[in-house]
């Protein structure tokens, strides 16, 4: 699956695997798996091999102990996953452990739905919270302390380019130290002759909400009650993308179609040698030809700042709801899932960016990234990864983004007039999400 922390899509419709497996986890007593075991029920999304690989994962876990049965329903997406989440939670029919994202985490969280998990770490003789990434982990902490979950996996947005294009344009990736010097390159890749474009970035907002943090931009003011999406480290970023694309003509951007069709054309302009590389998910990697690409992290926006792009975490959360021994059986689980061994094959086979810090000193996977080094790429970009900010009304203030990427993308609107009005749009809907507080 091809998204970003936030950027919800609503499809389809659940599988019959997933109408059937529900179950009600809500009463006193645990139901009972194959041969006595706690019965676990597990719901979460992702694409084709996402899924394979957590149903292999499960069934390796249920034959690795004796005392709990996980049982997996698949949803279509993250967004349907908490829409029939909140069905069940009303109809007393919840499961046991989810997989969300952190925003909506956080919602059934201040709604008091979520289990403690530092209480159950207590519990754990091998449970360590410092094995994990600190910019994954904290996205799962409330403002008042509370962990409601632990991070499955990682994704954040980095570099993919054409290597063929690279050497045409005789460019060495290691002196790309900015995004002025990535803008730069793709000119040199387009007066080449053999390329439409130099460079493709992703659809949406997100893109540029990367590089305008990589430049010090924030979305609110120390106070948290004015918005700041159009201050001049936002405006100077977005203008540089406008020009890049519509006035020089070196960047273009897919947008429309079905589906993730518009992701999907612009990895194919860098495969079929149209552009000479990309902005996109560490989740590609699957898709993607090693032979033909290769990644490297975003870069700082000038010389003056920082790589600081956004590292999204995807969250395992147990619900409150479950029978004590359910709530342990779920812990487990989610011990086994993020333990070194596991989030290796999970990054290895899926591409998301692994959780737990001590792949790097695996052995094995040191042998891995040395035949392989785009694997590590978002891992290690992750470490210096930025947490987007919660947005209190909602996502009114991400959608205000949203619709001025559009304008700046695709419209040709300047940027200062596009994020204006999404500055005005973005405060009204602050001041009413203050109001209700």
């Amino acid at each position: 699956m091809k998204r970003t922390l936030f950027s919800f899509v609503t499809v389809g419709i659940l599988t019959m695997g997933a109408l059937t497996a529900c179950s009600s986890t809500s009463s006193t007593e645990a139901p009972e798996g194959k041969a006595g075991k706690t019965e676990v029920e597990f719901w979460f999304a992702g694409g084709k091999t996402a899924v394979n690989v957590w149903s292999d994962m499960v069934e390796d876990y249920n034959q690795s102990q004796d005392k709990y049965e996980v049982k997996i329903v698949t949803q279509a997406d993250y967004n349907e996953t908490f829409i029939k989440l909140q069905a069940a939670l009303a109809g007393n029919k919840a499961p046991d452990v989810v997989l969300l994202d952190s925003r909506a985490a956080r919602n059934l969280n201040k709604q008091k739905l979520l289990a403690d998990m530092d209480a159950l770490g207590k519990a754990s003789e091998t449970f360590d919270i410092n094995n994990y990434l600190e910019v994954f982990a904290n996205q799962a902490v409330s403002e008042d302390g509370k962990r409601f979950g632990l991070p499955a996996y990682g994704t954040t947005q980095i570099l993919y380019y054409n290597q063929e294009a690279f050497k045409k344009a005789n460019i060495n990736p290691a002196s790309i130290k900015t995004w002025q010097d990535l803008g730069d390159v793709a000119r040199k890749i387009k007066d080449t002759g053999e390329f439409q474009y130099g460079w493709e970035p992703m659809w949406g907002q997100y893109n540029l909400i990367d590089a305008s943090l990589s430049n010090g931009a924030k979305l609110f003011s120390e106070d948290g009650k004015t918005v700041t999406i159009n201050a001049q480290e936002w405006i100077e970023v977005w203008e540089q993308f406008r020009v890049w694309i519509h006035d020089d003509q070196t960047m273009k951007v897919h947008s429309g179609g079905q589906g993730w069709e518009y992701w999907y054309k612009t990895i194919e302009d860098v495969l079929d040698n149209t552009a000479g590389g990309y902005t996109g998910s560490s989740g590609d990697q699957a898709d993607l030809d090693f032979t033909k690409v290769q990644a490297m992290e975003q870069p700082a926006w000038d010389t003056d700042s920082s790589s600081v792009p956004a590292a999204d975490a995807l969250l395992m959360s147990i619900l409150e709801s479950s029978t004590v021994e359910e709530k342990r059986g779920a812990f487990e689980f989610i011990q086994f899932f993020t333990n070194v061994e596991n989030q290796i094959h999970w990054t290895k086979s899926v591409g998301y960016v692994a959780v737990n810090k001590g792949i790097t000193e695996n052995q094995d996977y040191q042998e891995y990234i040395k035949e392989n080094p785009q694997a590590l790429v978002p891992f290690e970009q992750a470490k210096h990864g930025s947490i987007l900010p919660v947005d209190p009304t909602g996502g009114a203030i991400y959608d205000a983004l949203k619709i001025a990427a559009d304008k700046v993308e695709l419209e040709n609107i300047p940027a200062k007039e596009a994020l204006n009005e999404a500055q005005e749009t973005a405060q009204k809907a602050l001041d009413k999400a203050l109001k209700k507080e």
